[in-house]
């Protein structure tokens, strides 16, 4: 005789009876739309599948025709050779990277967030004025001030370093401006007064009460700053002239010179897994409040 099963019911908390052997129904709808988001996942992944596999090939196999799924034999010395190729400078370029993407956010956190300290806790009667015309260079395109700002780096001799790379973020950015201060906005006025009453200067309501509760819309600001400057291609171009001071975006275009007779594809994706690592960790380590800060941000 077929026996029932008896289990809890999730609202209730008391036993239903379940006919034994009876198989739960699979909803086509849900199905179909599983199968349309593995699918859609497996070609978004697959740029990234061709990437590492490629780094593990050896010259030879790159021209291969069709060309293989997973590589014959594992070539790991492609990513000794990044390091140890004088003609590369995989690892100077590297650390050039990290210190005009790590100058580049600290200027940004630094500036961007006293300015919108500023806008958002200071009420005066122009200061919505002031606040457009942050925003209005927003519009302007970066060549419109690219020629101007190389002259000026050019007269004060700072061409062919990473100084001109790293000082433009000391003066803030609108857009980090206005996220900065839609997050400093919605905080009480009473905290502010209670930082007074305790004896707190304008700086110290900035720099000991402000700043440490503004860690996600901060964490926001230092990973699209890392981001931008970690891939940004044009202003290396336009001021670094030797290759021991390129950064990754430009040496990587440089890897496709003459002195190679084939493209050396094995080396530029093993340099391409590298380069995208700093971009993963930062944000697996802050994606909470990375996360948290987009959200709030948005409530005023």
């Amino acid at each position: 005789m077929r026996t029932a099963a008896r289990k809890a019911h999730p609202d209730q908390g008391y036993p239903v009876t379940v006919p034994a052997g009876k198989k739960r129904r699979v909803d086509p709808a849900k199905l179909a739309g599983f199968l349309i988001l593995l699918a859609t996942t497996i070609i978004m992944l697959s740029p990234v599948w061709f990437m590492i596999t490629t780094s593990l090939k050896n010259p030879k196999e790159l021209l291969v025709f069709p060309p293989t799924f997973l590589p014959k034999e594992y070539a790991w010395g492609n990513f000794r050779e990044l390091f140890t190729n004088s003609d590369i400078m995989f690892g100077q370029q590297y650390k050039n990277s990290l210190i005009v993407a790590a100058g580049t956010v600290i200027g940004t956190l630094l500036s961007s967030s006293f300015v919108a300290f500023g806008f958002a806790r200071y009420r005066v009667r122009s200061s919505g004025i002031l606040f457009l015309l942050v925003l209005s260079t927003l519009m302007l395109p970066y060549p419109a001030i690219m020629i101007p700002q190389f002259l000026l780096f050019m007269n004060l001799g700072l061409h062919d370093s990473l100084v001109p790379l790293i000082l433009p973020s000391f003066f803030g950015s609108a857009y980090m401006i206005f996220l900065l201060k839609q997050f400093f906005s919605t905080m009480p006025e009473e905290l502010y007064d209670a930082g007074r009453i305790d004896g707190c200067s304008e700086f110290r309501l900035y720099w000991n009460l402000t700043l440490p509760l503004a860690g996600p819309a901060l964490a926001t600001v230092a990973i699209f700053s890392f981001i931008w400057s970690w891939n940004d291609l044009l202003s290396p171009v336009l001021y670094l002239d030797s290759k021991e001071n390129f950064t990754l975006p430009v040496g990587m275009a440089a890897m496709l010179s003459s002195k190679f007779r084939l493209a050396p594809w094995h080396l530029l994706m093993a340099a391409s897994i590298l380069s995208v690592l700093p971009i993963v960790l930062l944000f697996a380590a802050a994606q909470k409040k990375f996360v948290q800060g987009i959200v709030m941000t948005g409530i005023k």
